[in-house]
């Protein structure tokens, strides 16, 4: 029997994260990451081809060596991301800092040390970038600056992984039912109110269709919003 395909994916311990988990556990074997070390061992409980990868994606070192073993990998989905809303004037120096180390420098070394492994296997990388990576709106500056440097970083590794056979999708979902977006609303000062807002498994079914995707085509953005 052939061996199963590796997933790896990041933030799964809740939202968008753990539907992907949920939706590739089927076809593929799993490396869950996510901070909330509680929830995500639940969701690997519930998962048999799952196994727990709890790093911190911020420790370049610590994720150096949690990937070492890892020789072939056919997905990675980047699903983890930090979001602090506040106005140019008002935003620290520490928030933008944060926001990018989580958003963007986190996801670009991950993705760089899991290159040999990526073109082993011909794999696809997954990023799960935000509406704010196309449209940026007042309050939302280091958030939206992430998220577009997110987006130039798969324009660049899609154009150079291209002679190896790996694939690169960015998506970009509108609000969606999460922990994050409820934080999001209680620094805006709204009401979350989920039934306007996409689920996580529907942003995490054309995912799962582009990591599908027959060779012949590549999935290069998807743009999700509520209907």
């Amino acid at each position: 029997m052939p061996e199963r395909p590796i997933a790896l994916v990041t933030g799964a311990s809740r939202g968008i994260g753990a539907a992907v988990a949920r939706s590739l556990s089927d076809t593929h074997d799993l490396l869950l990451g996510g901070r909330d070390a509680n929830a995500l061992q639940e969701l690997v409980d519930e998962l048999p081809s799952a196994k727990s990868w709890p790093v911190e994606l911020t420790d370049h070192d610590a994720v150096a060596a949690a990937v070492a073993d890892i020789e072939r990998l056919d997905v990675v989905v980047h699903s983890a991301g930090l979001v602090e809303l506040a106005s140019v004037a008002e935003a620290s120096s520490d928030s933008w800092r944060r926001t990018f180390e989580l958003n963007l420098f986190a996801v670009t070394e991950l993705t760089r040390l899991l290159l040999p492994a990526l073109r082993a296997a011909k794999g696809h990388v997954v990023l799960v970038n935000s509406g704010a990576g196309l449209s940026a709106k007042p309050n939302w500056g280091s958030y939206a600056a992430s998220k577009f440097a997110l987006r130039a970083f798969a324009d660049v590794l899609r154009a150079e992984e291209a002679g190896h056979g790996v694939r690169v999708t960015s998506v970009f979902p509108g609000r969606t039912a999460t922990d994050m977006q409820r934080t999001v609303r209680d620094q805006e000062g709204g009401a979350f109110e989920p039934d306007h807002y996409l689920r996580p498994e529907s942003v995490a079914a054309p995912i799962v269709s582009a990591v599908r995707a027959t060779g012949d085509a590549h999935l290069t953005e998807i743009v999700i919003r509520p209907s």
